[in-house]
């Protein structure tokens, strides 16, 4: 079996060509970085139409790469949602024109299942097993049973991780993407100087919140002096990256126990999503798996992030299945993997 996958859900426009045997045979990712960071966010008219002058060159390059023509594809998988719905309508509408006039099947592919399929590609991992997804957009653990099924265990209530990252990051004049700049500014800095709050932590559920650990990143930057030194940046980027640590592995500590509780054949905690790269978040959760006795299986960094290779292998999943879509599927910004789940405020209802 042999898929082609295209994601455009947010900032990147991406291509890929992946087999039922879990070889990736082309990856093509185009990033719009340079187009967004003088605004230090992204903008999603800026992104759509930057989807809407790349995806099909790039498309062609991964079919190009991969010795291929669209023939000898059995599937078309695009992102059809959640995410920003002028690139998710540019990706699933080339995904659709490329499977009627090839003659194959389309599968319309949750973004969110990329993500949460992503260990099954790169590990070959058993159901179940508990997902930590964690990104600039969404945050949240579920328990991942089977292709389409999905328990949600917990979720942000207000802003998603990646988003206090960058919103961090512009607070300290780091610049954009506030992810790895973050990071790389932890590194050289001292957390214990400055005291941020650990939202949620010793709280009772899986819920995550991180607009009070924003503010009060904010507060802390508006009594320095300004503009803020290297050191100051440093210290404050350390303290919030291990506030964020600290808050993201209490919650997941609750979610292992009532997961182990629910479903006692579980044996892996996996983590994916743009945050899951980061080297100290990786850390803690390596150690609190080995702490209960779970496997932690995390993808590559190219994988965690966007990409359409986790995009063409859940099209791998679902085809095997039986499970293909029309070509008059509505691209949806958002489309939750638990629909049963309850709905939260702010940025926990986009998934």
């Amino acid at each position: 079996m042999v898929i082609l996958g295209i994601e455009s859900s947010c900032d990147e426009t991406a291509a890929a060509v992946v087999d039922g045997d879990r070889t990736i045979r082309a990856q093509v990712v185009l990033s719009q970085l340079e187009e967004h960071r003088p605004y230090g966010g992204i903008v999603p008219e800026i992104a759509a139409r930057a989807h809407l002058d790349h995806a099909d060159r790039l498309v062609a390059q991964a079919m190009d790469r991969a010795g291929l023509e669209f023939a000898d594809l059995d599937g078309i998988a695009a992102t059809a949602g959640p995410g920003l719905i002028g690139g998710v309508m540019v990706g699933a509408t080339l995904g659709k024109a490329i499977a009627l006039a090839a003659g194959k099947p389309f599968i319309a592919v949750n973004h969110l299942e990329g993500h949460a399929l992503t260990a099954r590609l790169t590990d070959d991992l058993d159901f179940p097993y508990l997902l930590l997804l964690v990104s600039g957009g969404h945050c949240q653990i579920l328990a991942v049973l089977g292709v389409g099924s999905y328990r949600r265990l917990g979720a942000t209530v207000d802003d998603a991780a990646g988003e206090a990252f960058d919103k961090v990051a512009k607070m300290l004049g780091l610049g954009y993407p506030g992810g790895p700049l973050v990071e790389a500014a932890a590194a050289k800095g001292d957390p214990g100087r400055f005291t941020l709050p650990r939202p949620m932590k010793g709280r009772p559920g899986c819920d995550f919140s991180f607009s009070g650990l924003k503010n009060a990143v904010r507060l802390l930057v508006e009594d320095l002096p300004h503009p803020v030194s290297d050191r100051d940046a440093a210290d404050i980027a350390a303290a919030f990256q291990a506030a964020v640590t600290d808050s993201i592995a209490d919650r997941v500590t609750h979610a292992v126990r009532r997961f182990r509780a629910d479903w006692p054949a579980g044996r892996a905690l996996v983590t994916a999503g743009g945050v899951a790269a980061n080297g100290a978040l990786r850390a803690a959760l390596t150690g609190l798996a080995e702490k209960e006795g779970l496997d932690f299986v995390a993808p590559p960094l190219g994988l965690c992030t966007d990409n359409a290779a986790m995009i063409a292998w859940a099209g791998v999943e679902r085809l095997r299945l039986g499970l293909t879509d029309t070509l008059d599927f509505a691209p949806r910004p958002r489309w939750p993997l638990d629909p049963g789940a309850r709905k939260l405020g702010g940025a926990g209802i986009k998934a």
